[in-house]
Protein backbone atom coordinates (compact mmCIF):
# COMPACT_ATOMS: atom_id res chain seq x y z
CA UNK A 1 0.00 0.00 0.00
CA UNK A 2 1.16 3.53 -0.79
CA UNK A 3 0.21 6.59 1.20
CA UNK A 4 -2.72 8.32 -0.45
CA UNK A 5 -2.95 11.93 -1.55
CA UNK A 6 -5.77 14.42 -0.91
CA UNK A 7 -6.89 13.72 2.64
CA UNK A 8 -6.75 15.24 6.11
CA UNK A 9 -7.23 14.12 9.72
CA UNK A 10 -10.88 14.22 10.78
CA UNK A 11 -10.62 13.85 14.56
CA UNK A 12 -9.43 10.93 16.61
CA UNK A 13 -8.11 8.29 14.25
CA UNK A 14 -10.54 9.20 11.47
CA UNK A 15 -9.53 10.77 8.16
CA UNK A 16 -11.41 12.57 5.41
CA UNK A 17 -10.59 11.77 1.79
CA UNK A 18 -10.85 14.63 -0.71
CA UNK A 19 -10.08 12.77 -3.94
CA UNK A 20 -13.67 12.58 -5.15
CA UNK A 21 -16.91 14.44 -4.33
CA UNK A 22 -17.98 11.79 -1.82
CA UNK A 23 -15.39 13.32 0.55
CA UNK A 24 -15.63 10.17 2.69
CA UNK A 25 -14.92 10.34 6.40
CA UNK A 26 -13.20 7.02 7.04
CA UNK A 27 -12.84 5.42 10.45
CA UNK A 28 -9.69 3.49 11.40
CA UNK A 29 -9.40 0.11 9.65
CA UNK A 30 -12.25 1.02 7.28
CA UNK A 31 -12.30 2.00 3.62
CA UNK A 32 -14.09 4.65 1.60
CA UNK A 33 -16.96 4.12 -0.83
CA UNK A 34 -14.43 3.23 -3.54
CA UNK A 35 -13.20 0.30 -1.40
CA UNK A 36 -9.53 0.90 -2.17
CA UNK A 37 -8.65 3.91 0.01
CA UNK A 38 -8.05 2.59 3.52
CA UNK A 39 -7.44 4.20 6.92
CA UNK A 40 -4.60 2.52 8.82
CA UNK A 41 -3.70 4.08 12.17
CA UNK A 42 -5.00 7.50 11.13
CA UNK A 43 -3.23 7.54 7.75
CA UNK A 44 -5.00 7.10 4.42
CA UNK A 45 -3.47 4.56 2.07
CA UNK A 46 -4.11 3.62 -1.56
CA UNK A 47 -4.62 -0.10 -1.07
CA UNK A 48 -4.57 -1.10 -4.73
CA UNK A 49 -1.51 0.87 -5.87
CA UNK A 50 -0.10 -1.03 -8.84
CA UNK A 51 -2.47 -3.96 -8.32
CA UNK A 52 -3.67 -4.75 -11.85
CA UNK A 53 -6.83 -6.83 -12.27
CA UNK A 54 -6.81 -6.78 -16.06
CA UNK A 55 -4.30 -5.90 -18.81
CA UNK A 56 -4.80 -6.17 -22.56
CA UNK A 57 -3.95 -4.59 -25.90
CA UNK A 58 -7.21 -3.09 -27.16
CA UNK A 59 -8.30 -1.16 -30.24
CA UNK A 60 -8.60 2.55 -29.48
CA UNK A 61 -12.18 2.34 -30.75
CA UNK A 62 -13.06 -0.02 -27.88
CA UNK A 63 -12.58 2.73 -25.26
CA UNK A 64 -14.51 4.16 -27.22
CA UNK A 65 -12.38 6.89 -28.76
CA UNK A 66 -13.16 7.58 -32.42
CA UNK A 67 -11.31 10.89 -32.82
CA UNK A 68 -8.03 9.98 -31.12
CA UNK A 69 -5.46 7.98 -33.08
CA UNK A 70 -8.14 6.00 -34.92
CA UNK A 71 -7.14 2.47 -35.88
CA UNK A 72 -4.35 2.27 -33.31
CA UNK A 73 -3.90 -0.19 -30.44
CA UNK A 74 -3.42 0.83 -26.83
CA UNK A 75 -2.29 -1.03 -23.72
CA UNK A 76 -5.27 -1.05 -21.34
CA UNK A 77 -5.15 -1.67 -17.58
CA UNK A 78 -7.56 -1.56 -14.68
CA UNK A 79 -7.87 -2.18 -10.95
CA UNK A 80 -10.54 -3.34 -8.53
CA UNK A 81 -13.07 -0.85 -7.24
CA UNK A 82 -15.25 2.12 -8.17
CA UNK A 83 -16.63 5.19 -6.41
CA UNK A 84 -20.05 4.59 -7.99
CA UNK A 85 -22.45 1.71 -7.39
CA UNK A 86 -24.43 1.77 -10.63
CA UNK A 87 -27.25 -0.76 -10.57
CA UNK A 88 -26.72 -1.37 -14.30
CA UNK A 89 -22.91 -1.69 -14.17
CA UNK A 90 -21.67 -3.57 -17.24
CA UNK A 91 -18.43 -4.57 -15.47
CA UNK A 92 -19.68 -5.18 -11.94
CA UNK A 93 -17.56 -8.27 -11.29
CA UNK A 94 -14.46 -6.08 -10.84
CA UNK A 95 -15.99 -2.71 -10.00
CA UNK A 96 -18.06 -3.99 -7.06
CA UNK A 97 -16.05 -7.03 -5.91
CA UNK A 98 -12.38 -7.80 -5.45
CA UNK A 99 -10.79 -10.05 -8.06
CA UNK A 100 -7.24 -11.47 -8.09
CA UNK A 101 -4.53 -8.99 -9.06
CA UNK A 102 -0.82 -8.86 -9.68
CA UNK A 103 1.54 -6.00 -8.95
CA UNK A 104 2.87 -4.10 -11.96
CA UNK A 105 5.34 -1.32 -11.15
CA UNK A 106 4.95 1.90 -13.16
CA UNK A 107 8.26 1.27 -14.91
CA UNK A 108 7.14 -2.21 -15.91
CA UNK A 109 3.86 -0.91 -17.30
CA UNK A 110 5.67 1.63 -19.47
CA UNK A 111 8.06 -1.07 -20.70
CA UNK A 112 5.14 -3.33 -21.66
CA UNK A 113 3.58 -0.50 -23.66
CA UNK A 114 6.85 0.18 -25.46
CA UNK A 115 7.49 -3.50 -26.12
CA UNK A 116 4.11 -3.89 -27.81
CA UNK A 117 4.49 -0.62 -29.73
CA UNK A 118 1.34 0.72 -28.13
CA UNK A 119 0.41 4.32 -28.81
CA UNK A 120 0.10 4.70 -25.05
CA UNK A 121 -1.71 3.48 -21.95
CA UNK A 122 -5.45 3.50 -21.26
CA UNK A 123 -6.56 3.40 -17.63
CA UNK A 124 -9.94 1.73 -17.93
CA UNK A 125 -12.19 -1.28 -17.20
CA UNK A 126 -13.20 0.02 -13.75
CA UNK A 127 -12.74 3.56 -12.40
CA UNK A 128 -9.18 4.83 -12.88
CA UNK A 129 -9.58 8.06 -10.92
CA UNK A 130 -9.77 6.18 -7.60
CA UNK A 131 -6.42 4.64 -8.65
CA UNK A 132 -5.11 8.19 -8.67
CA UNK A 133 -1.62 7.74 -7.25
CA UNK A 134 -0.74 4.91 -9.62
CA UNK A 135 -2.29 6.59 -12.66
CA UNK A 136 -0.45 9.81 -11.83
CA UNK A 137 2.93 8.08 -11.49
CA UNK A 138 2.44 6.03 -14.65
CA UNK A 139 1.18 8.99 -16.65
CA UNK A 140 4.24 11.08 -15.82
CA UNK A 141 6.58 8.26 -16.87
CA UNK A 142 4.57 7.54 -20.01
CA UNK A 143 4.61 11.20 -20.94
CA UNK A 144 8.41 11.27 -20.65
CA UNK A 145 8.63 8.28 -23.02
CA UNK A 146 6.36 9.86 -25.64
CA UNK A 147 3.39 7.61 -24.86
CA UNK A 148 -0.19 8.88 -24.78
CA UNK A 149 -2.32 8.61 -21.65
CA UNK A 150 -6.04 7.86 -21.86
CA UNK A 151 -8.67 7.81 -19.11
CA UNK A 152 -11.98 5.97 -19.43
CA UNK A 153 -13.82 7.34 -16.45
CA UNK A 154 -17.06 8.30 -14.73
CA UNK A 155 -15.58 11.76 -14.18
CA UNK A 156 -16.24 11.79 -10.44
CA UNK A 157 -13.25 13.66 -9.07
CA UNK A 158 -12.68 16.90 -7.18
CA UNK A 159 -11.19 19.86 -9.06
CA UNK A 160 -7.84 19.97 -7.23
CA UNK A 161 -6.68 16.40 -7.95
CA UNK A 162 -8.06 16.80 -11.48
CA UNK A 163 -5.84 19.85 -11.96
CA UNK A 164 -2.79 17.84 -10.93
CA UNK A 165 -3.52 14.88 -13.21
CA UNK A 166 -4.90 16.46 -16.38
CA UNK A 167 -1.59 17.95 -17.62
CA UNK A 168 -0.40 14.36 -18.20
CA UNK A 169 -3.62 13.10 -19.82
CA UNK A 170 -4.03 13.24 -23.60
CA UNK A 171 -7.56 11.91 -24.05
CA UNK A 172 -10.60 10.89 -22.03
CA UNK A 173 -13.85 9.09 -22.60
CA UNK A 174 -16.15 10.25 -19.82
CA UNK A 175 -19.44 8.56 -18.99
CA UNK A 176 -22.30 11.03 -18.89
CA UNK A 177 -24.81 8.56 -17.55
CA UNK A 178 -27.84 10.84 -17.66
CA UNK A 179 -28.69 14.51 -17.49
CA UNK A 180 -31.12 13.82 -14.61
CA UNK A 181 -29.69 14.49 -11.12
CA UNK A 182 -32.07 11.91 -9.59
CA UNK A 183 -30.70 9.23 -11.92
CA UNK A 184 -27.21 9.76 -10.48
CA UNK A 185 -28.43 9.75 -6.89
CA UNK A 186 -30.80 6.79 -7.13
CA UNK A 187 -29.06 4.51 -9.64
CA UNK A 188 -25.37 5.44 -9.38
CA UNK A 189 -24.80 6.61 -5.83
CA UNK A 190 -23.36 9.96 -6.85
CA UNK A 191 -24.18 13.47 -8.06
CA UNK A 192 -24.26 14.84 -11.58
CA UNK A 193 -22.87 18.34 -11.05
CA UNK A 194 -19.27 17.26 -10.32
CA UNK A 195 -19.33 15.15 -13.49
CA UNK A 196 -20.51 18.08 -15.58
CA UNK A 197 -17.85 20.28 -13.99
CA UNK A 198 -15.12 17.73 -14.77
CA UNK A 199 -16.26 17.46 -18.40
CA UNK A 200 -15.85 21.22 -18.73
CA UNK A 201 -12.50 21.15 -16.93
CA UNK A 202 -11.07 18.25 -18.93
CA UNK A 203 -12.24 19.56 -22.30
CA UNK A 204 -10.05 22.63 -21.85
CA UNK A 205 -6.88 20.52 -21.47
CA UNK A 206 -7.31 17.25 -23.37
CA UNK A 207 -9.25 15.49 -26.09
CA UNK A 208 -12.66 14.47 -24.68
CA UNK A 209 -15.35 12.11 -25.93
CA UNK A 210 -18.50 11.20 -24.02
CA UNK A 211 -20.50 8.00 -23.68
CA UNK A 212 -24.14 7.72 -22.68
CA UNK A 213 -25.49 4.25 -21.92
CA UNK A 214 -29.12 4.49 -23.03
CA UNK A 215 -31.38 2.54 -20.65
CA UNK A 216 -35.05 2.12 -21.58
CA UNK A 217 -37.46 3.95 -19.23
CA UNK A 218 -34.55 5.30 -17.15
CA UNK A 219 -32.76 7.94 -19.24
CA UNK A 220 -34.15 7.63 -22.76
CA UNK A 221 -37.00 10.15 -22.91
CA UNK A 222 -36.86 12.71 -25.71
CA UNK A 223 -36.67 15.57 -23.20
CA UNK A 224 -33.77 14.01 -21.28
CA UNK A 225 -31.82 13.21 -24.43
CA UNK A 226 -32.40 16.70 -25.79
CA UNK A 227 -31.21 18.32 -22.56
CA UNK A 228 -28.15 16.07 -22.41
CA UNK A 229 -27.16 16.94 -25.96
CA UNK A 230 -27.68 20.64 -25.38
CA UNK A 231 -25.35 20.46 -22.38
CA UNK A 232 -22.65 18.72 -24.44
CA UNK A 233 -22.99 21.31 -27.20
CA UNK A 234 -22.68 24.10 -24.62
CA UNK A 235 -19.23 22.73 -23.80
CA UNK A 236 -18.19 22.08 -27.42
CA UNK A 237 -20.28 20.99 -30.40
CA UNK A 238 -17.25 19.05 -31.70
CA UNK A 239 -17.19 16.64 -28.73
CA UNK A 240 -17.95 13.15 -30.08
CA UNK A 241 -20.93 11.62 -28.27
CA UNK A 242 -21.35 7.84 -28.19
CA UNK A 243 -24.78 6.43 -27.45
CA UNK A 244 -24.28 2.86 -26.24
CA UNK A 245 -26.80 0.05 -25.98
CA UNK A 246 -27.54 -1.26 -22.49
CA UNK A 247 -27.93 -4.97 -21.71
CA UNK A 248 -29.36 -6.32 -18.42
CA UNK A 249 -26.52 -6.57 -15.89
CA UNK A 250 -25.87 -6.62 -12.16
CA UNK A 251 -29.02 -5.43 -10.35
CA UNK A 252 -31.02 -4.17 -13.31
CA UNK A 253 -33.24 -6.40 -15.44
CA UNK A 254 -34.81 -3.78 -17.71
CA UNK A 255 -34.92 -5.22 -21.27
CA UNK A 256 -32.03 -4.31 -23.59
CA UNK A 257 -32.00 -1.06 -25.56
CA UNK A 258 -33.83 -1.31 -28.90
CA UNK A 259 -31.88 -0.13 -31.93
CA UNK A 260 -34.74 2.24 -32.67
CA UNK A 261 -34.08 4.06 -29.38
CA UNK A 262 -30.43 4.60 -30.29
CA UNK A 263 -31.39 5.89 -33.72
CA UNK A 264 -33.81 8.32 -32.06
CA UNK A 265 -31.11 9.50 -29.67
CA UNK A 266 -28.71 10.06 -32.56
CA UNK A 267 -31.29 12.08 -34.49
CA UNK A 268 -31.88 14.31 -31.46
CA UNK A 269 -28.15 14.76 -30.90
CA UNK A 270 -27.47 15.71 -34.50
CA UNK A 271 -29.48 18.89 -33.96
CA UNK A 272 -26.69 20.10 -31.67
CA UNK A 273 -23.55 18.03 -32.22
CA UNK A 274 -21.36 17.33 -35.25
CA UNK A 275 -20.19 13.83 -34.37
CA UNK A 276 -22.63 11.27 -32.94
CA UNK A 277 -21.92 7.55 -32.82
CA UNK A 278 -23.75 4.38 -31.79
CA UNK A 279 -22.05 1.57 -29.91
CA UNK A 280 -22.61 -1.89 -28.48
CA UNK A 281 -25.05 -2.64 -31.30
CA UNK A 282 -24.89 -3.95 -34.87
CA UNK A 283 -25.96 -1.17 -37.22
CA UNK A 284 -24.59 0.50 -40.32
CA UNK A 285 -25.65 3.88 -38.94
CA UNK A 286 -23.53 5.86 -36.51
CA UNK A 287 -20.27 4.01 -37.04
CA UNK A 288 -18.42 6.04 -39.69
CA UNK A 289 -16.97 9.53 -39.42
CA UNK A 290 -18.14 11.92 -42.11
CA UNK A 291 -17.17 15.52 -42.78
CA UNK A 292 -19.78 17.87 -41.26
CA UNK A 293 -19.02 20.31 -44.07
CA UNK A 294 -19.35 18.32 -47.29
CA UNK A 295 -20.44 14.86 -46.11
CA UNK A 296 -17.35 13.05 -47.38
CA UNK A 297 -16.56 9.69 -45.77
CA UNK A 298 -13.48 10.28 -43.61
CA UNK A 299 -13.19 7.11 -41.52
CA UNK A 300 -14.95 3.83 -42.22
CA UNK A 301 -15.55 1.38 -39.37
CA UNK A 302 -16.80 -2.18 -39.27
CA UNK A 303 -16.71 -3.17 -35.62
CA UNK A 304 -13.14 -2.44 -34.55
CA UNK A 305 -11.86 -2.65 -38.12
CA UNK A 306 -11.01 0.97 -38.96
CA UNK A 307 -9.96 2.47 -42.29
CA UNK A 308 -8.91 6.07 -42.92
CA UNK A 309 -10.50 7.10 -46.19
CA UNK A 310 -10.39 10.79 -46.94
CA UNK A 311 -8.65 12.63 -44.12
CA UNK A 312 -5.16 14.06 -44.29
CA UNK A 313 -3.28 16.07 -41.66
CA UNK A 314 -6.50 16.65 -39.75
CA UNK A 315 -8.41 17.97 -42.75
CA UNK A 316 -11.12 16.65 -45.03
CA UNK A 317 -9.52 15.53 -48.25
CA UNK A 318 -12.53 16.79 -50.25
CA UNK A 319 -13.33 20.24 -48.88
CA UNK A 320 -10.25 20.89 -46.69
CA UNK A 321 -12.35 21.50 -43.57
CA UNK A 322 -10.43 21.13 -40.30
CA UNK A 323 -11.55 17.97 -38.49
CA UNK A 324 -10.83 17.63 -34.73
CA UNK A 325 -9.22 14.19 -34.86
CA UNK A 326 -5.82 13.55 -33.27
CA UNK A 327 -3.26 11.27 -34.85
CA UNK A 328 -4.33 11.46 -38.52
Amino acid sequence: MNKAQFWEPAGGMSVQCHLCPHNCIIQENRHGICKIRVNKEGILYAREYGRVVSMSIDPMEKKPLYHFYPGSDILSVGANGCNFSCEFCQNWQVSQYDQPTRYVAPEELINVALKHQSVGIAYTYTEPLIWFEYVYDCSKLANEKGLKNVLVTNGYINPKPARELLPYIDALNIDLKSIDPDFYVNLCGGKIEPVKAFIKQASKQAHVELTNLVIPTKNDSDDQLDELCRFVASVDENIPLHFSAYFPQYKMDVPRTPVETLLKARKIAQKYLRYVYLGNVHTSVGTNTVCPGCGALLIERNGYDTHLKNIHNGRCGQCNKSIPIAGV
